[in-house]
C-alpha cells in the first residue's frame, strides 16, 4: 500500500508520506472597549484573542475543545468537485480509535496522542470504480497529530484506517485489495486514509493519481471545508 504525499502541492512518490499544510486561518484581536463615561459603571472586557498560527483554534483541543459530530464534518451524502461526482454511503463515530485502525504503531500513536474520538465515513466515484474510507482523528496537539499521519509509514504499510464497508454494491468491498493508505494533518486532526479500486486490483503509478485525486476531491468537500471552520471558530457553531 502506498501513502499520500502533501496536500495540494501535487503528487510525489506514492511510498513517502508527508504531512500536510491545510489553511492559513487565524482569527484577529480587539482592543478593549474603552471606560463607562461614569465611574460607577465597569469598563466592557476585551474582545477575546484568537490563536495565531497556521490552523488558529484548530492548532490543539485546548483551543478547540468540542468534540466533533458526524453531521459537521461528514454532512454531504452527494456532491461534485471539478465536475466528479462521489456519493457517501456509511459513516461512523468510534471513541475507543484503536477500533477504527489496524496496526500497533498506529494504535499506540492514537493512544499517546490523547485521541478521544474518530470518526469514518466511506465513499464511491460516479460509476463506482474507485472507492474509499476517510477518518479523522481528535488528538490532544498537533504534534500528536504529525505522529499517528505517520505512524507506521513505509513502502509497505501494516499500520491504517480500517476501511469501513457500506451495504452498496460499490463500499461493501471496501477492504478487499490493494489500497492507497496513509495520513495528512489539520492542526490537531489527523486525517487517515484508504482508498482503492472497487475489483481491488493493485494500482499502478498512473492509477495512483487517480486514487489520490479521489481523496483530495472528497476531503476538501467535507473534512478540510469543516476544520476550516474551526480554525476560525474554535468547533463554536
Amino acid at each position: 500500500m502506498g501513502s499520500p504525499t502533501r496536500r495540494r502541492s501535487g503528487l510525489v512518490a506514492p511510498a513517502v508520506i508527508i504531512t500536510a499544510v491545510v489553511g492559513l486561518l487565524s482569527g484577529c484581536s480587539g482592543d478593549a472597549a474603552p471606560p463607562a463615561a461614569t465611574t460607577s459603571a465597569a469598563p466592557k472586557p476585551s474582545l477575546p484573542v484568537a490563536p495565531g498560527g497556521k490552523f488558529g483554534y484548530a492548532a490543539a483541543r485546548s483551543t478547540d475543545p468540542d468534540p466533533l459530530t458526524q453531521n459537521e464534518i461528514f454532512g454531504k451524502s452527494r456532491f461534485t468537485s471539478n465536475g466528479r461526482k462521489y456519493k457517501m454511503t456509511v459513516r461512523k463515530m468510534d471513541k475507543a480509535c484503536k477500533d477504527a485502525v489496524t496496526g500497533e504503531k498506529l494504535a499506540k500513536a492514537l493512544k499517546s496522542a490523547g485521541c478521544n474520538q474518530l470518526v469514518r465515513a466511506s465513499f464511491h466515484d460516479a460509476k463506482g470504480t474507485v472507492i474509499g474510507t476517510v477518518g479523522v482523528a481528535n488528538l490532544k496537539t498537533a504534534k500528536g497529530a504529525v505522529a499517528v499521519a505517520g505512524a507506521g509509514a513505509g513502502k509497505e504499510r501494516k499500520d491504517y484506517l480500517k476501511p469501513l464497508a457500506g451495504d452498496d454494491e460499490h463500499t461493501k468491498e471496501l477492504g478487499d485489495g490493494e489500497a492507497y493508505a496513509g495520513g495528512w494533518t489539520h492542526g490537531h486532526y489527523a486525517i487517515l486514509l484508504w482508498f482503492q479500486f472497487k475489483d481491488g486490483h493493485e494500482p499502478k503509478k498512473a492509477e495512483l493519481k487517480r486514487l489520490y485525486q479521489a481523496a483530495v476531491d472528497i476531503t476538501d468537500a467535507t473534512v478540510f471545508t469543516a476544520l476550516d471552520t474551526r480554525s476560525v471558530r474554535g468547533g463554536r457553531g
